[in-house]
């Protein structure tokens, strides 16, 4: 019932008295609350979607801020021969932040071009919720966010500022006669050999891991994953110095063959430029590996838990467009009568408003063995047995964190026109209802509000019975006409489209990521080949074939992504376990059980190592086409 009020009547005093003579059938909510649990309703939803997108973003800022700094590692010694000519530090510094500015502000002005035409065409393709089922119907248009735009427009700029900021202080200030000296490079990012810091983030986001949720949201477990990519990536250089010195030196096999000790000697006395290559691999490895075992955890939960709740033969409800949203006590026995039909279980399914500022939990009344609940619900852990005369309910996992429900707690139900005291007998998993809902004996329901009337109906058929013909019976009935019939394997196919739909822009941005990092990859290695130009004239000089400084890319490149894949491995397994035990159940209010999907994994790593090394020799085709006197003309 809507109601308009008379100007000049006061809002609260004419609710508070409504609500004293209305009672506790009824409840009173303002537009501001329906707004408000509209908006609840979808805020995980929008704010997990706004974080998979910064994971995008981080991913990309990693490989700005690598690309940046390997361009002015590679002119350390132009800039150190401006100082010696007399140019002051503060105008080297200037130079180098004045590129890297125009060179930020052009791609960022690119990107927010190029992301409003992607929009455009996911909303086009996804709809509004990107599958999510929130808001169907709805064809939304593209609206330009100024604020956002101009936040995103700073962030790409500054990083590319910071990417060119750091190596660019720490040339002006090195000396110059170091810094002239060709192979100086790998001295200028010394600092990030040091793992204390690296350590730090990892401890703390170990820790952040733990917290509670902020507002219903997983602030901490959000902060801890940036953490754990923080610490993961800062600690490449002290790991790759011990690995791969540690294989020089342990297997003898490697020093006697050029390309394998040349490979290895770059690997182990270079670690901190190896460390920003590896950068891109780790960050958008580890970061698909976590997302993919998320979805698939999430998936297959979803799968049996499909399978645990779908156990009959044959699902009945009335049609929705039809004269009646339920079935009468004589309908039913119609239907448990039906020819073919052993066995028919009826549910009711209604609404509970337990708090107006959040939107309505679902009341399902069922036949519950209360000996044994877990035949028809899928618990998630202990049961506890009520007390003689208690009335006893099982919640959905929602229900502990929005409502404070535990086993063996008693807890108020509005049935009836009254509060009734009900005793919480176990908790069960719901992937349908994010905003909690609560299940109870069907017969505990009818004494206490004597609503005789159902909304579904499950049947298990008689042996040799299909379920078209017990379909064509039940048509035959004087109200079949309005019944709405699903076979357990069709409700299990459209829920995981739904799921996969839902999950389609995750699937994008695990493959944006991982474009990302091969990009970063090349971007790195095309950087680096070009910086070491004169290294490999010198090789050329001394012996060392064209083919045999590409193979020693090649296996540069191989290695380091190997490096990447395996510690991307344990570092995305990390942030999964965080994905699924944290982020999930504080965001959405549900468990699920972990699933790791080898296959894709292994699929994914053995591409992304295969390209990586492809993308390094091509790389270094250039550096190594020249004439090796012309490569070296600069140290003369």
């Amino acid at each position: 019932v809507d109601v308009q009020l008379l100007r000049g009547v006061d809002r609260t005093a004419f609710r508070g008295e409504l609500a004293r003579e209305l009672g506790l059938g009824f409840v009173l909510t303002e537009p501001a609350d329906q707004e408000a649990r509209t908006s609840n309703m979808s805020r995980a939803y929008r704010v997990n979607l706004n974080v998979l997108a910064l994971v995008a973003l981080f991913t990309g800022a990693f490989l700005v801020f690598s690309t940046q700094a390997l361009s002015v590692l590679r002119r350390r010694s132009e800039l150190a021969l401006l100082r010696v000519i007399g140019l002051p530090r503060r105008n080297v510094l200037r130079q180098v932040l004045l590129e890297g500015g125009v060179l930020g502000v052009i791609g960022s002005l690119l990107g927010l071009a190029g992301g409003y035409a992607m929009a455009a065409a996911v909303l086009e393709l996804f709809g509004g919720d990107l599958g999510g089922g929130y808001f169907p119907g709805v064809r939304p248009t593209v609206h330009f966010a100024p604020v956002a735009a101009g936040v995103f427009f700073l962030l790409g700029t500054g990083v590319a500022l910071l990417g060119c900021a750091a190596p660019a202080w720490e040339a002006a200030h090195a000396r110059p006669a170091q810094a002239l000296k060709a192979g100086s490079e790998d001295v200028a990012l010394s600092r990030l050999g040091t793992p204390w810091p690296a350590l730090a983030c990892l401890v703390l986001g170990g820790v952040l891991s733990q917290l509670p949720p902020v507002f219903e949201l997983p602030v901490f477990g959000y902060v801890a994953v940036m953490l754990l990519l923080i610490g993961g990536i800062a600690l490449m250089p002290r790991l790759a110095a011990l690995l791969f010195g540690g294989l020089l030196a342990a297997v003898p096999a490697i020093s006697r063959r050029t390309v394998g000790m040349l490979t290895f000697a770059r690997l182990a006395n270079a670690p901190n430029q190896a460390a920003i290559a590896l950068g891109g691999v780790l960050s958008s490895f580890s970061l698909m590996v976590a997302m993919a075992i998320m979805v698939a955890s999430f998936r297959v939960s979803v799968d049996d838990w499909l399978g645990r709740v779908l156990s009959a033969d044959l699902y009945v409800r009335p049609a929705a467009s039809g004269n009646t949203a339920s079935l009468s006590p004589a309908e039913q026995k119609a239907i448990a009568a039906t020819p073919g039909v052993a066995q028919a279980n009826f549910l009711r399914n209604t609404q509970l408003v337990l708090d107006p500022a959040r939107p309505p939990v679902v009341l399902l009344a069922r036949p519950i063995d209360e000996r044994d609940p877990e035949k028809v619900l899928p618990l998630t852990g202990d049961t506890a047995a009520p007390p003689a005369g208690a009335l006893p309910v099982w919640a959905s996992e929602a229900m502990q964190d929005l409502y404070g429900w535990r086993v063996g707690a008693t807890v108020n139900l509005p049935l009836g026109g009254r509060n009734v005291p009900a005793f919480v007998a176990g908790i069960w998993r719901d992937y349908a209802r994010q905003s909690g809902a609560v299940q109870m004996r069907l017969d505990d329901y009818r004494r206490l509000t004597a609503d005789m009337l159902i909304n579904d109906t499950s049947l298990w058929l008689a042996r040799g019975t299909t379920p078209a013909k017990v379909i064509e019976r039940l048509r035959a009935l004087p109200f079949g006409g309005t019944l709405e019939f699903s076979e357990p394997g069709e409700i299990r196919a459209i829920s995981l489209k739904i799921f996969d739909r839902s999950f389609a822009i995750t699937y994008l941005l695990e493959g944006v990521a991982i474009v990302i990092g091969l990009f970063g990859v090349a971007a790195t290695f095309s950087a680096q080949t070009l910086a070491r130009a004169k290294e490999f004239g010198m090789l050329r000089h001394v012996g060392v074939t064209r083919r045999q400084i590409l193979a020693m890319l090649a296996g540069e490149g191989g290695m380091l992504t190997l490096l990447g894949i395996l510690v991307g491995f344990v570092l995305g397994g990390a942030i999964s376990l965080i994905l699924v035990y944290v982020v999930n159940p504080q965001s959405f209010h549900w468990t699920m059980q972990l699933h790791l999907p080898w296959s894709l994994l292994a699929t994914v790593a053995a591409v992304l190592l295969a390209s990586s090394a492809v993308t390094a020799l091509v790389s270094g085709r250039y550096a190594v086409s020249g004439d090796a006197v012309r490569a070296v003309r600069e140290d003369w």
